[in-house]
């Protein structure tokens, strides 16, 4: 294989890794933790925060502030795996990725 043939190829992985990526950043990922339900962009920007509030007692805001920290640990554990799955292909055996 010649160096425009390795260039050329090159491009077309960078183009599909970009393109997959993009895919990610704007698909939305849901995370849940008992009352607590929280969307999360790919490129782990929150979208929405829901609570059941019918569950809560107003003498539960730390337990709840521990279920929001779950839930979003829950949706960017999600956007990781999503992540690896898709661009994990373009990266096996490259140091620094």
């Amino acid at each position: 294989m010649n160096i425009q043939a390795m260039m050329k190829q090159a491009q077309k992985i960078q183009k599909e890794m970009t393109s997959e990526k993009n895919k990610i950043d704007e698909t939305i990922y849901d995370g849940t933790s008992s009352i607590v339900n929280v969307k999360v962009k790919g490129n782990k920007e929150i979208v929405e925060v829901k609570i059941d509030a019918d569950s809560l007692d107003k003498e539960d805001i730390e337990m709840l502030e521990d279920m929001i920290v779950v839930a979003m640990n829950d949706a960017n554990q999600k956007i990781d795996k999503d992540t690896e799955a898709k661009l994990g292909k373009y990266t096996k055996g490259m140091p620094g990725f």
